[in-house]
């Protein structure tokens, strides 16, 4: 009995250990919001700002945005239409104008990130800098080479162009991973970013 149940245990340590193997990482998500963002009606326009949102490394040159960011952008539209709201006919103006942004940087070369200030409808905060802190832990031993992604995302009043609702989405996974490819990122960040939506405002929460 005593062999047999040693077995056990290790196929399920194995079973385990390969669930953390495969397992899509979680995200780090925090959102700041007036109360406006709570009561848009379904059918409520908007239309995308087609400069990424503070993100140089997002376009090519300084010209178009990357065929990455246009994941991100689809990945998240496909959020704010499950939300109802309409994506306007090209050029034409909508009462909420939403800018989107994309960072992804090596673990190895990136340090800590800077807090970034928000100030929607006149609250204050900064969003924190622990992302990866406690994500890809590596049971292997040795170093791991892991990339930090981030999505971010505001939208903000057309007419005045007030900052309504903003939020961003953080993780990491190994450089080589599945979860790394930027269709599968853009989906997985933009699906816990709005999960929720509007969320609590100025509260971090980690979506599995």
């Amino acid at each position: 009995m005593t062999r047999l149940s040693s077995v056990a245990l290790l196929t399920a340590a194995a079973l385990a250990l390969g669930g953390c193997a495969t397992a899509v990482p979680p995200v780090e998500v925090t959102r700041f919001h007036a109360n406006a963002a709570a009561g848009w009606a379904p059918g409520t326009r908007y239309a995308v700002d087609p400069a990424p949102l503070g993100d140089p490394a997002a376009t090519i040159g300084s010209a178009q945005p990357s065929l990455e960011w246009a994941s991100y952008r689809t990945a998240v539209e496909r959020q704010l239409q499950l939300l109802g709201l309409v994506a306007a006919d090209s050029g034409a103006a909508a009462p909420l104008k939403v800018r989107i942004g994309f960072d992804r940087s090596d673990r190895q070369t990136a340090g800590r990130r800077s807090p970034v200030s928000v100030g929607v409808g006149g609250s204050t905060g900064s969003y924190g800098s622990g992302v990866g802190l406690g994500i890809g832990l590596n049971l292997g031993g040795g170093a791991r080479q892991m990339q930090d992604l981030q999505l971010s995302v505001r939208i903000d009043d057309g007419a005045s162009g007030q900052a309504l609702w903003e939020g961003r989405a953080l993780t990491a996974v190994p450089v080589k991973a599945p979860a790394a490819q930027p269709s599968l990122a853009a989906a997985k960040l933009a699906e816990a970013l709005f999960r929720g939506f509007p969320g609590e405002s100025g509260r971090t929460i980690t979506v599995p």
